[in-house]
C-alpha cells in the first residue's frame, strides 16, 4: 500500500470565482479536506493553504484579505494526511516560481485574526489612552473600534456582491481581534 498521490499541477486546475454570481462562496468545499490557492483579480497567486474544512478557511481569508480573494483553485483529498497536503502546497508554490506574499512576509495577515489596534483612528487612540480610563472603558473603546472595522469589511464584501451573512466572534472583539465565529 502506498501513500503516494498524484499531485495535480496548479495550472491544470480550473479557476473558481471566490464569490459566485449568486453572491455565495463555493459551498461544495464545505467540510472538505484539501489544498487551495487564492488569486487576486488579475489571477496572480496570493496564498496557498490547506485545511480540514476548505470552505471555512476560504471564509476566514475573505474577511482578512477581501481585496486579494477573487479566484480560487482547490484540490480535495478523501483522508486527512498532513504529509499529502504539505506536498501539494509545496509543489504548487514551486510551480508558481516564487513563494506568494501570503505565505511569506504577509502570512500573519492571512492566517491570524485581524488585530484592530493598529487600525484605530487618532481620536480612538486618544480616547483609548486617556489617563482617566479604567479597564472597562478601554474594553468598550476596543469593542467599538472592532465594530467599526467589522462594518467596513462587510461594506467591502457587500460591494463585491457577497450575499452570505458572516458572524464575528464577540469574545475576540474585547481583545482587539476580529475573526469569524
Amino acid at each position: 500500500m502506498t501513500t503516494e498521490i498524484n499531485i495535480p499541477a496548479l495550472a491544470n486546475l480550473e479557476y473558481s470565482p471566490y464569490i459566485d454570481e449568486n453572491g455565495q462562496l463555493p459551498e461544495n468545499y464545505q467540510g472538505k479536506i484539501g489544498v487551495y490557492a487564492i488569486f487576486n483579480n488579475a489571477k496572480v497567486l496570493q496564498f496557498v493553504g490547506y485545511s480540514r474544512d476548505v470552505y471555512l478557511s476560504l471564509k476566514q481569508h475573505l474577511v482578512r484579505q477581501p481585496q486579494k480573494c477573487y479566484w480560487v483553485k482547490v484540490q480535495t483529498i478523501e483522508r486527512p494526511s498532513r504529509t499529502v497536503l504539505e506536498n501539494i502546497e509545496n509543489a504548487w508554490m514551486a510551480e508558481n516560481g516564487s513563494v506568494p506574499s501570503g505565505n511569506a512576509n504577509d502570512k500573519e495577515i492571512w492566517t491570524q485574526p485581524i488585530n484592530i489596534k493598529p487600525l484605530m483612528t487618532d481620536e480612538e487612540q486618544a480616547n483609548y489612552h486617556h489617563p482617566a480610563n479604567d479597564e472597562l472603558a478601554e474594553i468598550k473603546i476596543i469593542k467599538n473600534v472592532a465594530r467599526r472595522v467589522e462594518a467596513e469589511i462587510l461594506v467591502v464584501l457587500k460591494e463585491r456582491g457577497l450575499q452570505e451573512q458572516f458572524r464575528f466572534s464577540p469574545k475576540l472583539k474585547e481583545e482587539g481581534l476580529l475573526d469569524l465565529k
